[in-house]
């Protein structure tokens, strides 16, 4: 874009030389390999929490949510209703078992549940699934690169990739979260901006506005229908996208990892409560954005939706917005990008190299290797960004289908282990295997909406792990101890405190704060249903 200006150029190279620097700085923090897996246990909670949130609300959702809300409408914001509930399942019954074993890796887990070739089936999965979303991360960022620059968007990709993995190979988890916190702030002053000026230049005012998009159904933000080839229903939103966002923010060590550099329990439980208050509003925004758009742009189709957004910013023509627009987008992606190369790496050096290769070395060689794995990493996922390149509808959309193969396979994993007696690992991989078969089937054979793909992995797995594993092995005598009622017997037998400053430390135990999670989920769905029936 030939117009970019010194201005637009100047924020943002300022902004991305910040986030090296931030990066070099604190490179001189990380002396083993365990520093740059979970960092020095001192960062505060609300730095954690904002990088959770940083790490999802990604690129994809400042140009996909606004690029999908622009043909569907409101209703788009279903699939996000969900958040409070999963953030409750969370706390509840993940984070225990990871933060009481001091695991680096959250497969960690199945292995002391069910053995090493669970652990190694559940990385693998993670490997492969974190590769495509963050190839659509990149890919998108890559749009705006291309959108401003005019260089290839293939080059915007290779561009992209080295300056994220920069910063993210020098300061490890600890790098990771701090610049995350920059990028947030830069990313919600991007979408203030834009959603400000879009209010300031619709033809007719706000309230007008959404009356007539009511009047055309873009406004239609609770869907209550049965049809289960429906996208964005309520039911989808709660009942399928929560087993959905269970697995995203519960059995994903990307999300996880994070919490594991906190100072304690309750200090990770803090970070991820955060996520359970703040998702809905931000996707909020970025979804009733894009049904503005289609009332200030009359519907007219894009080339790329995804560009909407971009398309916006250079007709507002107000000095800066573009270059902060496009610090937004990039601070987004970077804090997605940054956070998949540093969990791909952990896993890939704690859950294979040091586990199958070698595996008495020290924590510097470690260190060197989770390095150079954090450039493998960087550039695999060059690849799958590259086809993506093939694609004009919103990512967001198109990442979160792919994702929804194997949502139900990862979590019925944790889920036979929290509470299955009788599960055993030659069962379990059985139904992993066959789970993943009947999601297949369902998409190619039925026209059932995507969302409920997880339903039907994880039920498919169930149905069949348990059977299978009393079949092959009997039934067990005794509950595990690594499961939630084996956790419990473990606590009271040994007589160890429950409760950690006010936090329960032993799984499936509620804490307080779930309730205001449950009470915000029910406020979100009665706001959705005022505000649709008041214009």
């Amino acid at each position: 874009m030939a117009n970019f200006g010194t201005l637009n150029w100047t924020i943002l190279i300022v902004y991305l030389c910040v986030n090296i620097l931030l990066g070099f700085f604190l490179s001189k923090k990380i002396s083993g390999a365990k520093d740059f897996y979970v960092g020095n246990k001192q960062t505060p909670w609300w730095a954690i929490g904002i990088s959770v949130l940083a790490t999802y609300v990604s690129a994809l959702t400042f140009l996909g949510a606004p690029a999908w809300s622009y043909k569907e409408g409101l209703s788009v914001i279903a699939i996000h209703l969900n958040y409070p509930l999963v953030i409750v399942i969370v706390i509840t019954l993940f984070l225990p078992f990871f933060l009481n074993s001091g695991v680096v890796s959250i497969y960690e887990y199945l292995e002391k549940r069910f053995g090493k070739e669970t652990r190694a089936v559940s990385a693998g999965i993670f490997l492969f699934n974190q590769t495509v979303s963050s190839a659509a991360i990149l890919y998108i960022t890559s749009l705006v690169i291309e959108f401003i620059t005019g260089l290839d968007v293939i080059t915007c990709i290779f561009l992209v990739t080295v300056i994220a993995l920069i910063y993210t190979v020098m300061g490890g988890i600890t790098a990771v979260i701090w610049t995350d916190v920059v990028q947030s702030i830069i990313l919600l002053l991007g979408g203030a901006i834009i959603m400000y000026a879009l209010i300031d230049n619709v033809k007719l005012p706000l309230g007008e506005t959404l009356s007539e998009l009511k009047g055309i159904g873009k406004l239609n933000a609770v869907n209550w229908s049965f049809d289960w080839t429906e996208v964005t229903t309520v039911w989808t939103g709660v009942i399928a996208m929560s087993i959905y966002h269970t697995s995203v923010y519960g059995a994903n060590q990307m999300m996880i990892q994070r919490t594991l550099a906190s100072k304690n329990i309750g200090d990770a439980k803090k970070s991820m409560i955060m996520m359970g208050f703040g998702a809905f509003f931000i996707y909020f925004m970025f979804i009733l954005m894009g049904v503005l758009f289609y009332n200030y742009y009359e519907g007219k189709e894009f080339s790329n939706d995804n560009r909407i957004v971009l398309q916006f910013a250079n007709d507002y023509g107000l000095p800066g917005l573009m270059g902060i627009i496009a610090s937004a987008v990039v601070a987004a992606s970077m804090s997605s990008l940054d956070s998949a190369f540093n969990s791909l790496s952990t896993v890939s050096t704690v859950g294979f190299y040091q586990k199958y290769i070698k595996k008495d070395a020290s924590d510097v060689h470690y260190l060197k290797v989770t390095r150079w794995f954090t450039l493998f990493w960087a550039i695999l996922v060059i690849i799958p960004a590259i086809v993506y390149t093939n694609t004009s509808g919103s990512v967001l959309e198109i990442m979160t289908k792919v994702g929804s193969f194997f949502v139900g396979a990862t979590l019925s994993m944790y889920g036979l282990g929290f509470f299955s007696k009788h599960t055993n690992q030659k069962g379990l991989i059985i139904g992993v295997v066959l789970g993943i078969v009947a999601v297949g089937l369902a998409s190619t054979m039925t026209s059932i909406a995507w969302p409920w793909y997880c339903l039907i992995g994880i039920g498919t797995n169930i149905l069949i792990s348990l059977p299978a594993s009393i079949l092959l092995d009997g039934r067990q005598s005794e509950w595990h101890e690594y499961s939630v009622v084996g956790q419990m017997k473990m606590f009271k037998a040994k007589q160890l405190k429950e409760k950690q400053g006010g936090w329960y430390l032993v799984p499936g135990k509620i804490d307080r704060a779930s309730y205001y999670l449950i009470g915000f989920f029910v406020f979100t769905v009665v706001f959705l249903i005022v505000f649709e029936s008041y214009f």
